[in-house]
């Protein structure tokens, strides 16, 4: 771990080089730590795949007092994650049917697999939240089983539904909202993955894990799914 200042009220805490499940674990479990033991000096906390930006009160500390407090609270980063409870397993219903699945044969072809053989592969492994960018919401999962792992698309699509699953190298993503994008889109979740009205506002954070859950047609729209989201 090492910390770097960034400006007058911010600096940013490192915790690898590599992207893994492991690094993204000691961030989850910094988060944590700040926001339990300095919430009266942090302001902000922006997470990324190996780092955390800490935005912190000039009022009420200095950059000097900030990156020794910092130091004093994740003094235990490189174990402390494996004593982390907040790492909630989230289950996504996501129909993954020709309506819907736009890239679905892409990445079959690509990899030389079935339809069947995809969804599988990509529903029974457990992802965790990487990072959440991009736009609100948007959660970056990894890492996918590389038997399906497909590169972006070429052309980016000037518009993804709303919901829509997608696989980029060996991460797997849902587009929260109506936005550009060039991920493999293989399925359709009918769950809302940004509540403007919520505390929490978004579904997943960083540190939970995810479970994919293939659904029917029909469960899909009793879940209140919308085959013509946009």
């Amino acid at each position: 771990m090492r910390i770097e200042l960034v400006n007058e009220m911010s600096c940013i805490v490192y915790f690898g080089d590599n992207i893994s499940e492991q690094t993204a674990s000691q961030v989850s479990w910094a988060i944590d730590r700040i926001r339990a033991d300095m919430s009266d000096q942090v302001v902000d906390i922006v997470a990324s795949y190996t780092s955390i930006l800490v935005y912190y009160d000039i009022e009420k500390t200095d950059r000097f007092k900030i990156i020794a407090s910092l130091k004093h609270t994740l003094r235990d980063s490189r174990d402390g994650y494996e004593r982390q409870v907040g790492s909630e397993v989230i289950d996504l219903p996501v129909y993954y049917g020709d309506d819907v699945a736009l890239d679905m044969d892409d990445v079959c072809q690509y990899n030389k697999l079935s339809r069947e053989e995809v969804i599988t592969i990509h529903s029974e492994k457990l992802y965790q939240v990487f990072a959440i960018g991009f736009s609100p919401g948007f959660a970056y999962l990894g890492t996918t089983d590389e038997r399906i792992a497909t590169p972006r698309k070429s052309t980016p699509r000037l518009k993804v539904p709303t919901g829509s699953v997608g696989i980029a190298d060996n991460q797997t993503a849902i587009y929260p909202s109506p936005t550009p994008g060039g991920w493999q889109i293989i399925g359709r979740t009918p769950i809302k993955m940004v509540d403007w009205e919520s505390d929490s506002f978004a579904k997943v954070a960083v540190g939970n894990h995810v479970r994919f859950r293939s659904i029917t047609k029909q469960e899909f729209l009793q879940l209140g799914g919308n085959l013509n989201e946009f």
